[in-house]
């Protein structure tokens, strides 16, 4: 983590290093910062993986068909997206589209990092694959979805982080069996909120 990234103390000053960033090449193209959105108290953040093309027109995450299947579920279980915080990996939208590169990927994950210090969410959720095995290289989302785990972190004040897995909303909207897979994953999380999961194992 760089000196000012770590030195930040708020996710407004995150947004502007992120808006001067060029240590990789995605801000020659991007059209606007794409930081993250939401409660800076969330208990709850979910992270994708990169902006998309509507993303990146409005400067938020999850806005597109994807984004509104999203909200729909996050007020499924009594929340606005005002009350949780939704995030990517990363902050500028690859072109066309393309899988970040690894080095994008590695530039930018320290403005992830220092946003996760600072909001101390009680829940981490990974929306799709890629945000996961960022985190967690080794996972399989067809074997972890829907099962909370809990890990040690340097993020986290307590030194413990609970993260929760779900597939991509957008991959649910292209197949329809894994619509309701993960719609029964997402009511999971009050329950996890709760602390009904078991300490560092899957359910």
């Amino acid at each position: 983590m760089t000196k000012d990234i770590q030195n930040a103390k708020s996710l407004e000053e995150i947004s502007s290093i992120i808006a001067d960033c060029k240590r990789c090449d995605l801000y020659q193209t991007k059209t606007k910062d794409v930081p993250g959105v939401g409660s800076p108290k969330a208990e709850i953040m979910f992270i994708g993986e990169a902006p998309g093309k509507k993303e990146d027109e409005e400067g938020e995450p999850f806005v597109g068909a994807a984004g509104k299947f999203l909200t729909e579920m996050i007020e499924s279980i009594g929340l606005k997206r005002g009350d949780v915080y939704i995030a990517n990996v990363l902050k500028h939208r690859p072109p066309e589209n393309r899988d970040p590169f690894p080095e994008e990927a590695k530039a930018c994950f320290p403005n992830l990092e220092r946003q996760i210090e600072i909001i101390q969410p009680k829940l981490i959720v990974f929306l799709g694959r890629h945000a996961m095995n960022r985190f967690f290289p080794e996972f399989r989302i067809s074997n972890v979805h829907g099962k909370a785990f809990q890990k040690k972190s340097d993020l986290a004040e307590s030194g413990q982080q609970v993260y929760l897995a779900l597939y991509h909303p957008a991959a649910a909207l292209y197949n329809g069996g894994l619509r309701e897979t993960l719609k029964d994953d997402f009511n999971k999380i009050p329950k996890i909120l709760e602390k009904k999961y078991r300490k560092g194992q899957f359910r």
